[in-house]
Protein backbone atom coordinates (compact mmCIF):
# COMPACT_ATOMS: atom_id res chain seq x y z
CA UNK A 1 0.00 0.00 0.00
CA UNK A 2 1.18 3.49 -0.81
CA UNK A 3 1.44 6.21 1.83
CA UNK A 4 -1.44 8.14 0.29
CA UNK A 5 -3.64 5.02 0.33
CA UNK A 6 -2.88 4.41 4.02
CA UNK A 7 -3.68 8.02 4.90
CA UNK A 8 -6.93 7.97 2.90
CA UNK A 9 -8.04 4.70 4.50
CA UNK A 10 -7.18 6.04 7.98
CA UNK A 11 -9.22 9.19 7.33
CA UNK A 12 -12.23 7.19 6.08
CA UNK A 13 -12.07 4.99 9.17
CA UNK A 14 -11.94 8.02 11.47
CA UNK A 15 -14.93 9.59 9.73
CA UNK A 16 -16.90 6.34 9.87
CA UNK A 17 -16.70 6.19 13.69
CA UNK A 18 -17.80 9.73 14.57
CA UNK A 19 -18.95 9.13 18.14
CA UNK A 20 -15.91 7.13 19.18
CA UNK A 21 -13.54 9.53 17.44
CA UNK A 22 -15.33 12.58 18.85
CA UNK A 23 -15.05 11.40 22.45
CA UNK A 24 -11.33 10.68 22.12
CA UNK A 25 -10.68 13.97 20.31
CA UNK A 26 -12.56 15.81 23.07
CA UNK A 27 -10.43 14.21 25.81
CA UNK A 28 -7.19 15.13 24.03
CA UNK A 29 -8.46 18.62 23.22
CA UNK A 30 -9.34 19.25 26.86
CA UNK A 31 -5.83 18.36 28.03
CA UNK A 32 -4.14 20.56 25.42
CA UNK A 33 -6.65 23.36 26.00
CA UNK A 34 -5.88 23.40 29.74
CA UNK A 35 -2.14 23.42 29.06
CA UNK A 36 -2.13 26.03 26.27
CA UNK A 37 -4.85 28.21 27.83
CA UNK A 38 -3.25 28.58 31.24
CA UNK A 39 0.25 29.07 29.87
CA UNK A 40 -1.03 31.63 27.32
CA UNK A 41 -2.62 33.66 30.10
CA UNK A 42 0.45 33.33 32.33
CA UNK A 43 2.92 34.35 29.63
CA UNK A 44 0.74 37.34 28.74
CA UNK A 45 0.78 38.31 32.44
CA UNK A 46 4.55 37.81 32.53
CA UNK A 47 4.96 40.35 29.73
CA UNK A 48 2.58 42.70 31.52
CA UNK A 49 4.52 42.29 34.76
CA UNK A 50 7.80 43.26 33.14
CA UNK A 51 6.19 46.34 31.57
CA UNK A 52 4.45 47.28 34.83
CA UNK A 53 7.31 46.92 37.29
CA UNK A 54 10.29 47.88 35.14
CA UNK A 55 9.32 51.52 35.49
CA UNK A 56 12.68 53.01 36.39
CA UNK A 57 14.81 51.21 33.85
CA UNK A 58 17.77 48.92 34.27
CA UNK A 59 20.06 51.71 35.51
CA UNK A 60 18.04 52.67 38.59
CA UNK A 61 17.22 51.40 42.06
CA UNK A 62 15.09 52.44 45.02
CA UNK A 63 15.54 52.54 48.79
CA UNK A 64 12.63 51.67 51.07
CA UNK A 65 12.27 50.98 54.76
CA UNK A 66 10.55 47.65 54.19
CA UNK A 67 9.53 45.20 51.45
CA UNK A 68 8.20 46.91 48.39
CA UNK A 69 4.42 46.99 48.18
CA UNK A 70 2.75 47.19 44.78
CA UNK A 71 -0.90 48.10 44.19
CA UNK A 72 -2.57 45.62 41.86
CA UNK A 73 -4.85 47.00 39.17
CA UNK A 74 -5.18 50.37 40.85
CA UNK A 75 -7.38 48.98 43.62
CA UNK A 76 -6.86 48.46 47.31
CA UNK A 77 -5.19 45.11 46.96
CA UNK A 78 -1.46 44.97 47.55
CA UNK A 79 1.26 42.40 47.52
CA UNK A 80 4.22 42.30 49.85
CA UNK A 81 7.26 40.80 48.27
CA UNK A 82 10.31 40.03 50.37
CA UNK A 83 13.47 41.07 48.58
CA UNK A 84 17.05 39.99 48.94
CA UNK A 85 19.49 42.77 49.51
CA UNK A 86 20.91 44.01 46.24
CA UNK A 87 24.66 43.86 46.09
CA UNK A 88 25.03 41.31 48.88
CA UNK A 89 24.85 37.54 49.09
CA UNK A 90 23.24 37.40 52.53
CA UNK A 91 19.56 37.85 53.29
CA UNK A 92 18.50 41.19 54.72
CA UNK A 93 16.70 41.21 58.05
CA UNK A 94 15.49 44.21 60.00
CA UNK A 95 17.60 45.27 62.89
CA UNK A 96 16.03 46.13 66.21
CA UNK A 97 16.30 49.82 65.31
CA UNK A 98 14.22 49.53 62.12
CA UNK A 99 12.19 52.70 61.47
CA UNK A 100 10.45 54.41 58.59
CA UNK A 101 12.48 56.68 56.33
CA UNK A 102 11.78 60.13 57.72
CA UNK A 103 11.66 63.46 55.93
CA UNK A 104 14.99 64.46 57.48
CA UNK A 105 16.68 61.19 56.46
CA UNK A 106 15.40 61.49 52.89
CA UNK A 107 16.63 65.07 52.68
CA UNK A 108 20.00 64.16 54.17
CA UNK A 109 20.50 61.33 51.69
CA UNK A 110 19.61 63.45 48.65
CA UNK A 111 21.86 66.29 49.72
CA UNK A 112 24.78 64.13 50.84
CA UNK A 113 24.84 61.29 48.29
CA UNK A 114 27.78 62.23 46.07
CA UNK A 115 27.79 59.45 43.47
CA UNK A 116 27.10 60.92 39.97
CA UNK A 117 23.36 60.25 39.61
CA UNK A 118 19.85 61.65 39.79
CA UNK A 119 18.13 61.24 43.17
CA UNK A 120 14.41 61.49 43.80
CA UNK A 121 12.34 61.70 46.98
CA UNK A 122 8.83 60.28 46.90
CA UNK A 123 5.95 59.63 49.25
CA UNK A 124 2.67 57.78 48.82
CA UNK A 125 -0.44 59.86 49.32
CA UNK A 126 -4.00 58.55 49.73
CA UNK A 127 -5.36 55.91 47.39
CA UNK A 128 -8.88 55.46 46.00
CA UNK A 129 -9.50 59.19 45.55
CA UNK A 130 -12.31 60.84 43.60
CA UNK A 131 -11.10 63.72 41.41
CA UNK A 132 -13.66 66.31 40.28
CA UNK A 133 -13.76 69.26 37.90
CA UNK A 134 -17.01 71.22 37.65
CA UNK A 135 -19.68 68.56 37.05
CA UNK A 136 -17.31 65.77 36.03
CA UNK A 137 -15.62 63.29 38.31
CA UNK A 138 -13.53 60.14 38.18
CA UNK A 139 -14.14 56.78 39.77
CA UNK A 140 -12.76 56.44 43.32
CA UNK A 141 -9.61 54.70 42.05
CA UNK A 142 -7.14 57.57 41.60
CA UNK A 143 -3.88 57.49 43.54
CA UNK A 144 -2.06 60.60 44.76
CA UNK A 145 1.75 60.45 44.94
CA UNK A 146 4.20 63.06 46.13
CA UNK A 147 7.57 63.67 44.54
CA UNK A 148 10.20 66.16 43.50
CA UNK A 149 11.48 67.39 40.15
CA UNK A 150 13.21 64.04 39.46
CA UNK A 151 10.28 61.87 40.53
CA UNK A 152 8.59 61.58 37.13
CA UNK A 153 11.80 60.74 35.27
CA UNK A 154 12.85 58.08 37.75
CA UNK A 155 9.41 56.45 37.60
CA UNK A 156 9.24 56.34 33.82
CA UNK A 157 6.88 59.29 33.19
CA UNK A 158 7.19 62.07 30.65
CA UNK A 159 5.38 65.40 30.44
CA UNK A 160 3.01 65.65 27.44
CA UNK A 161 1.67 69.12 28.20
CA UNK A 162 2.74 71.76 30.67
CA UNK A 163 5.81 71.52 32.90
CA UNK A 164 7.42 69.81 35.87
CA UNK A 165 7.69 71.07 39.46
CA UNK A 166 10.29 73.73 40.20
CA UNK A 167 12.43 74.09 43.32
CA UNK A 168 10.35 76.87 44.90
CA UNK A 169 7.12 74.87 44.52
CA UNK A 170 8.75 71.82 46.08
CA UNK A 171 10.10 73.76 49.06
CA UNK A 172 6.84 75.65 49.70
CA UNK A 173 4.43 72.75 49.14
CA UNK A 174 2.21 74.77 46.77
CA UNK A 175 -1.17 73.26 45.86
CA UNK A 176 -0.22 72.29 42.31
CA UNK A 177 -0.30 68.91 40.58
CA UNK A 178 0.54 66.96 37.46
CA UNK A 179 -2.21 64.62 36.32
CA UNK A 180 -1.98 61.27 34.57
CA UNK A 181 -3.42 60.89 31.10
CA UNK A 182 -6.42 58.81 32.21
CA UNK A 183 -7.47 61.37 34.82
CA UNK A 184 -7.13 64.22 32.33
CA UNK A 185 -9.15 62.33 29.72
CA UNK A 186 -11.92 61.57 32.21
CA UNK A 187 -12.26 65.22 33.25
CA UNK A 188 -11.45 67.08 30.02
CA UNK A 189 -12.13 64.63 27.20
CA UNK A 190 -9.83 64.10 24.22
CA UNK A 191 -8.37 67.63 24.52
CA UNK A 192 -6.36 66.77 27.60
CA UNK A 193 -4.21 69.88 27.15
CA UNK A 194 -7.23 71.88 28.39
CA UNK A 195 -6.44 70.58 31.87
CA UNK A 196 -3.57 73.08 32.19
CA UNK A 197 -4.17 75.85 34.73
CA UNK A 198 -7.54 74.38 35.73
CA UNK A 199 -8.32 73.90 39.40
CA UNK A 200 -9.42 70.37 40.26
CA UNK A 201 -10.47 68.84 43.54
CA UNK A 202 -8.72 65.73 44.83
CA UNK A 203 -10.92 64.51 47.65
CA UNK A 204 -11.50 67.67 49.66
CA UNK A 205 -8.36 69.52 48.52
CA UNK A 206 -7.97 71.83 45.53
CA UNK A 207 -5.00 71.70 43.17
CA UNK A 208 -4.02 73.72 40.10
CA UNK A 209 -2.91 71.57 37.17
CA UNK A 210 0.51 72.49 35.78
CA UNK A 211 1.16 69.39 33.66
CA UNK A 212 -0.24 66.26 32.03
CA UNK A 213 1.86 63.12 31.58
CA UNK A 214 2.19 61.09 28.42
CA UNK A 215 0.32 57.81 28.29
CA UNK A 216 2.24 55.07 30.04
CA UNK A 217 -0.33 52.32 29.62
CA UNK A 218 -2.40 50.09 31.87
CA UNK A 219 -1.75 46.44 32.59
CA UNK A 220 -3.00 43.58 34.70
CA UNK A 221 -1.07 44.88 37.70
CA UNK A 222 -0.71 48.62 37.38
CA UNK A 223 -2.89 51.48 36.18
CA UNK A 224 -0.03 53.85 35.65
CA UNK A 225 -2.06 56.70 34.12
CA UNK A 226 -4.79 56.81 36.76
CA UNK A 227 -2.69 58.92 39.09
CA UNK A 228 -2.01 62.47 40.25
CA UNK A 229 1.38 63.84 41.32
CA UNK A 230 1.89 66.63 43.84
CA UNK A 231 5.10 67.72 45.54
CA UNK A 232 6.18 65.53 48.44
CA UNK A 233 6.15 68.58 50.72
CA UNK A 234 2.52 69.22 49.80
CA UNK A 235 1.54 65.61 50.49
CA UNK A 236 3.38 65.86 53.81
CA UNK A 237 1.41 69.00 54.73
CA UNK A 238 -1.98 67.86 53.45
CA UNK A 239 -1.91 64.24 54.47
CA UNK A 240 0.36 64.17 57.50
CA UNK A 241 0.88 60.65 58.84
CA UNK A 242 3.52 59.93 61.44
CA UNK A 243 3.86 56.35 60.14
CA UNK A 244 4.29 57.43 56.53
CA UNK A 245 7.68 56.59 55.05
CA UNK A 246 9.53 58.31 52.24
CA UNK A 247 11.09 56.43 49.32
CA UNK A 248 14.33 57.26 47.59
CA UNK A 249 15.13 56.49 43.97
CA UNK A 250 18.52 56.76 42.27
CA UNK A 251 19.36 56.64 38.56
CA UNK A 252 22.86 56.49 37.12
CA UNK A 253 23.80 57.40 33.55
CA UNK A 254 25.71 54.18 32.85
CA UNK A 255 24.29 50.77 33.75
CA UNK A 256 27.84 49.52 34.35
CA UNK A 257 28.03 51.91 37.31
CA UNK A 258 24.83 50.62 38.91
CA UNK A 259 26.45 48.20 41.36
CA UNK A 260 29.02 50.75 42.62
CA UNK A 261 26.17 53.24 43.03
CA UNK A 262 24.17 50.71 45.05
CA UNK A 263 27.16 49.93 47.24
CA UNK A 264 27.84 53.58 47.97
CA UNK A 265 24.14 54.28 48.59
CA UNK A 266 23.95 51.38 51.03
CA UNK A 267 26.99 52.53 52.97
CA UNK A 268 25.89 56.17 53.10
CA UNK A 269 22.31 55.39 54.07
CA UNK A 270 23.48 53.12 56.87
CA UNK A 271 25.27 56.19 58.23
CA UNK A 272 22.12 58.29 57.77
CA UNK A 273 20.11 55.70 59.67
CA UNK A 274 22.67 55.59 62.50
CA UNK A 275 23.39 51.86 62.18
CA UNK A 276 26.42 50.34 63.82
CA UNK A 277 28.74 47.89 62.09
CA UNK A 278 27.15 44.87 63.81
CA UNK A 279 23.57 45.74 62.84
CA UNK A 280 21.89 44.48 59.69
CA UNK A 281 20.29 46.93 57.29
CA UNK A 282 16.86 48.13 58.37
CA UNK A 283 16.03 49.21 54.83
CA UNK A 284 15.75 47.56 51.43
CA UNK A 285 17.43 48.34 48.15
CA UNK A 286 15.85 46.89 45.04
CA UNK A 287 16.03 47.31 41.31
CA UNK A 288 12.84 47.90 39.35
CA UNK A 289 12.82 44.52 37.61
CA UNK A 290 13.38 42.50 40.79
CA UNK A 291 9.69 42.69 41.72
CA UNK A 292 8.65 41.42 38.31
CA UNK A 293 11.07 38.50 38.59
CA UNK A 294 9.61 37.51 41.96
CA UNK A 295 6.05 37.53 40.65
CA UNK A 296 7.07 35.67 37.51
CA UNK A 297 8.54 32.91 39.66
CA UNK A 298 5.22 32.66 41.47
CA UNK A 299 3.40 32.44 38.15
CA UNK A 300 5.88 29.76 37.10
CA UNK A 301 4.43 27.53 39.83
CA UNK A 302 1.02 27.92 38.20
CA UNK A 303 2.58 27.02 34.84
CA UNK A 304 3.96 23.82 36.36
CA UNK A 305 0.52 22.98 37.77
CA UNK A 306 -1.01 23.59 34.35
CA UNK A 307 1.56 21.29 32.79
CA UNK A 308 0.73 18.60 35.35
CA UNK A 309 -3.00 18.91 34.63
CA UNK A 310 -2.43 18.69 30.90
CA UNK A 311 -0.02 15.75 31.28
CA UNK A 312 -2.44 13.75 33.44
CA UNK A 313 -5.28 14.44 31.03
CA UNK A 314 -3.15 13.36 28.07
CA UNK A 315 -2.22 10.11 29.85
CA UNK A 316 -5.93 9.39 30.21
CA UNK A 317 -6.46 10.31 26.57
CA UNK A 318 -3.62 7.99 25.49
CA UNK A 319 -5.16 5.09 27.42
CA UNK A 320 -8.57 5.82 25.92
CA UNK A 321 -7.10 6.10 22.43
CA UNK A 322 -5.28 2.77 22.84
CA UNK A 323 -8.50 1.06 23.93
CA UNK A 324 -10.33 2.50 20.94
CA UNK A 325 -7.62 1.28 18.58
CA UNK A 326 -7.74 -2.20 20.14
CA UNK A 327 -11.51 -2.24 19.55
CA UNK A 328 -10.86 -1.14 15.98
CA UNK A 329 -8.44 -4.05 15.51
CA UNK A 330 -11.11 -6.47 16.75
CA UNK A 331 -13.80 -4.97 14.53
CA UNK A 332 -11.59 -5.06 11.45
CA UNK A 333 -10.05 -8.50 11.96
CA UNK A 334 -11.64 -9.86 8.76
CA UNK A 335 -10.53 -6.79 6.84
CA UNK A 336 -6.94 -7.26 8.03
CA UNK A 337 -7.09 -10.96 7.10
CA UNK A 338 -8.30 -10.10 3.61
CA UNK A 339 -5.53 -7.53 3.13
CA UNK A 340 -2.88 -10.05 4.20
CA UNK A 341 -4.41 -12.78 2.01
CA UNK A 342 -4.11 -10.43 -0.98
CA UNK A 343 -0.43 -9.81 -0.26
CA UNK A 344 -0.59 -6.87 2.13
CA UNK A 345 2.57 -6.47 4.15
CA UNK A 346 2.85 -6.09 7.90
CA UNK A 347 4.42 -2.66 7.52
CA UNK A 348 1.40 -1.37 5.59
CA UNK A 349 -1.05 -2.67 8.19
CA UNK A 350 0.98 -1.18 11.05
CA UNK A 351 1.19 2.15 9.22
CA UNK A 352 -2.56 2.21 8.67
CA UNK A 353 -3.37 1.88 12.38
CA UNK A 354 -0.58 4.26 13.43
CA UNK A 355 -1.82 6.88 10.98
CA UNK A 356 -5.32 6.49 12.34
CA UNK A 357 -4.31 6.97 15.99
CA UNK A 358 -1.99 9.87 15.15
CA UNK A 359 -4.68 11.54 13.07
CA UNK A 360 -7.17 11.37 15.96
CA UNK A 361 -4.56 12.76 18.35
CA UNK A 362 -3.63 15.66 16.05
CA UNK A 363 -7.30 16.53 15.57
CA UNK A 364 -7.58 16.84 19.34
CA UNK A 365 -4.40 18.92 19.44
CA UNK A 366 -5.68 21.35 16.80
CA UNK A 367 -8.98 21.92 18.55
CA UNK A 368 -7.33 22.15 21.98
CA UNK A 369 -4.71 24.66 20.82
CA UNK A 370 -7.31 26.93 19.21
CA UNK A 371 -9.53 26.85 22.29
CA UNK A 372 -6.55 27.28 24.61
CA UNK A 373 -5.26 30.39 22.81
CA UNK A 374 -8.75 31.91 22.70
CA UNK A 375 -9.56 31.19 26.36
CA UNK A 376 -6.09 32.22 27.56
CA UNK A 377 -6.33 35.58 25.81
CA UNK A 378 -9.90 36.12 27.00
CA UNK A 379 -8.67 35.67 30.58
CA UNK A 380 -5.74 37.96 29.83
CA UNK A 381 -8.04 40.63 28.35
CA UNK A 382 -9.90 40.85 31.65
CA UNK A 383 -6.59 42.04 33.16
CA UNK A 384 -5.67 44.33 30.25
CA UNK A 385 -2.86 42.12 28.94
CA UNK A 386 -2.08 42.24 25.20
CA UNK A 387 -3.04 39.44 22.81
CA UNK A 388 -0.42 36.71 22.94
CA UNK A 389 0.19 33.52 20.95
CA UNK A 390 2.55 31.05 22.69
CA UNK A 391 4.22 29.59 19.61
CA UNK A 392 6.66 27.60 21.70
CA UNK A 393 3.99 25.79 23.72
CA UNK A 394 1.91 25.26 20.56
CA UNK A 395 4.84 23.47 18.95
CA UNK A 396 5.39 21.42 22.11
CA UNK A 397 1.67 20.56 22.22
CA UNK A 398 1.73 19.28 18.64
CA UNK A 399 4.81 17.16 19.34
CA UNK A 400 3.27 15.76 22.53
CA UNK A 401 0.01 14.87 20.78
CA UNK A 402 1.89 13.25 17.92
CA UNK A 403 3.82 11.18 20.46
CA UNK A 404 0.58 10.28 22.26
CA UNK A 405 -0.95 9.11 18.99
CA UNK A 406 2.08 7.01 18.10
CA UNK A 407 2.46 5.47 21.56
CA UNK A 408 -1.25 4.70 21.82
CA UNK A 409 -1.28 3.15 18.37
CA UNK A 410 1.88 1.01 18.55
CA UNK A 411 0.43 -1.97 20.43
CA UNK A 412 -2.83 -2.16 18.44
CA UNK A 413 -0.87 -1.75 15.18
CA UNK A 414 1.54 -4.54 16.16
CA UNK A 415 -1.36 -6.76 17.16
CA UNK A 416 -3.12 -6.18 13.83
CA UNK A 417 0.02 -6.80 11.77
CA UNK A 418 0.64 -10.14 13.50
CA UNK A 419 -2.82 -11.60 12.83
CA UNK A 420 -2.84 -14.93 10.99
CA UNK A 421 -4.71 -14.33 7.71
CA UNK A 422 -6.50 -17.71 7.82
CA UNK A 423 -7.72 -17.20 11.39
CA UNK A 424 -8.61 -13.59 10.63
CA UNK A 425 -10.75 -14.51 7.63
CA UNK A 426 -12.70 -17.04 9.71
CA UNK A 427 -13.24 -14.52 12.58
CA UNK A 428 -16.89 -13.83 13.43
Amino acid sequence: MKLADNLALAWRTVRANKLRTGITVAIIAFGIMALVGIITAIQAMNNSLRDSFSTMGANAFSIRFRERRMMMGGGDRSADVTQSKVGSQRKVKKSSTGQIITYQQAQQFKQGYEFPSSVSIGINGPRSQVVTYENKKTNPTVSLNGGDDNYLKLNGYEIAYGRNFNRNEIESGTDICIVGKDVAFKLFGSRIDRALDKVIRVGSNKYRVIGVTKEKGASAFLQADNVIFATYTNVKQRYANKNQSYQLAVMVDDINRLQPAIGEAEGYFRNVRGLTTIEDNNFYIDKSDSIAETFIKLLGTISAAAGAIGFITLIGAAIGLMNIMLVAVTERTKEVGLVKALGGKRNSIRAQFLFESTLISLMGATIGILLGVIIGNLVGSLMNTPFFIPWGIIGIGILICSAVGLIAGIYPAMKASRLDPIVALRYE
